[in-house]
């Protein structure tokens, strides 16, 4: 087994693939004007308009309603990308601003246009950089 994606479900899905794009530098392949992914070298973000739930599970997904699950993006430097999501104006303020977790991440948490939590983070420590490891 692979896990290779995560799919969100979204009313606006122009606004949250720019949210993404310009908040991981990644460029959306889009397939329909409903569904665009964001690949990256170990998985791939998946966001579908409500149009899409209708078409494998009616009513079984609504937008922005979610407040369990953390998006994860590794990245190469959290203090940059920090500074590059206030500066651009993508995100008017974070839920975290950038700290060192005792598991070894320093992690950025700010929430989507949509409300879902994400989390930048680049590990700093020996033992999570060999944690994560692929």
């Amino acid at each position: 087994m692979d896990f290779v994606s995560i799919r969100v479900i979204t009313g606006d899905i122009t606004r949250l693939v720019g949210f993404y794009e310009g908040a991981t530098g990644a460029t959306a392949h889009w397939s329909t004007e409903d569904f665009a992914e964001l690949r990256t070298a170990s998985a791939t973000l998946a966001i579908g308009s409500t149009r899409t739930v209708a078409m494998f599970a009616p009513g079984a997904a609504h937008p922005a309603d979610n407040r369990s699950v953390i998006l994860e993006f590794r990245v190469e430097d959290v203090d940059a990308v920090h500074r590059k999501l206030i500066d651009s104006g993508l995100v008017d303020a974070c839920v975290q601003a950038p700290t060192t977790m005792p598991w070894g991440n320093r992690s950025l948490l700010v929430r989507d246009p949509d409300g879902h939590l994400v989390n930048f983070f680049t590990p700093v420590t020996e033992d999570a950089a060999a944690r994560l490891a692929r």
